[in-house]
């Protein structure tokens, strides 16, 4: 099992944690993380893009010149797509793009994006991360004692209204529960940084 040194909210080490093999160690399966990231972006995309065709456009209803004798190509209507203001061939029409992926393929996507930032040593363990209040400031500078890069995920074992609220406001900073984060926020995010209890849970959900 890898060794972390965990670390306060002060950025002093505090003890270290074995991290599971078989969540934190696998060697990383870049085709996996690229299917979920994939399928991650398609789903959040809204499908509302509407053009119209040839027979939505208005006009169209008579011949627009005569057959011969103007020297211009014969045209039958207005709504040809070859028509200034005419119909689009093969418009695009709402739809949904959302795709479902096998449930093996998406946790072996998870251990490895899990795997990879312990690899590249870009996981950050604290033993807790508690604020009285929630204060931008101190959120700030807990990022600044502990190291984190302008772009970092946190990540939690419970919903902690303080911590979330504290971290809204800065750039690039982004709350989730062990529930609810996904394998697109923890590759864009260079810093990951998880509570213990956040690592255990994660242990629990995925062993």
């Amino acid at each position: 099992m890898a060794k972390v040194t965990m670390l306060n909210m002060t950025g002093a080490e505090a003890g270290t944690i074995e991290l599971n093999d078989e969540i934190f160690g696998i060697e990383p399966n870049q085709n996996a993380v690229h299917a979920v990231v994939k399928n991650y972006l398609a789903n959040q995309r809204q499908g509302t893009q509407s053009a119209k065709t040839r027979a939505e456009v208005r006009g169209g209803g008579r011949k627009p010149f005569r057959q011969k004798g103007t020297g211009r190509h014969r045209q039958g209507s207005t709504t040809d797509p070859s028509q200034v203001g005419g119909g689009v061939v093969f418009a695009p029409k709402p739809r949904s793009y959302r795709y479902t992926l096998p449930k093996k393929l998406r946790r072996l996507a998870m251990k490895s994006a899990l795997s990879s930032k312990v690899e590249e040593k870009e996981i950050i363990v604290l033993d807790e991360l508690k604020l009285d209040a929630p204060k931008t400031k101190e959120m700030v500078k807990v990022l600044e004692n502990i190291k984190a890069g302008k772009k970092a995920l946190i990540v939690m074992a419970e919903k902690d209204e303080n911590v979330i609220r504290s971290a809204a406001n800065i750039p690039g900073v982004r709350t989730e529960l062990v529930s609810t984060m996904n394998v697109y926020e923890i590759i864009n995010h260079p810093s990951f940084i998880v509570t213990k209890d956040a690592i255990n849970k994660i242990e629990e959900v995925y062993s």
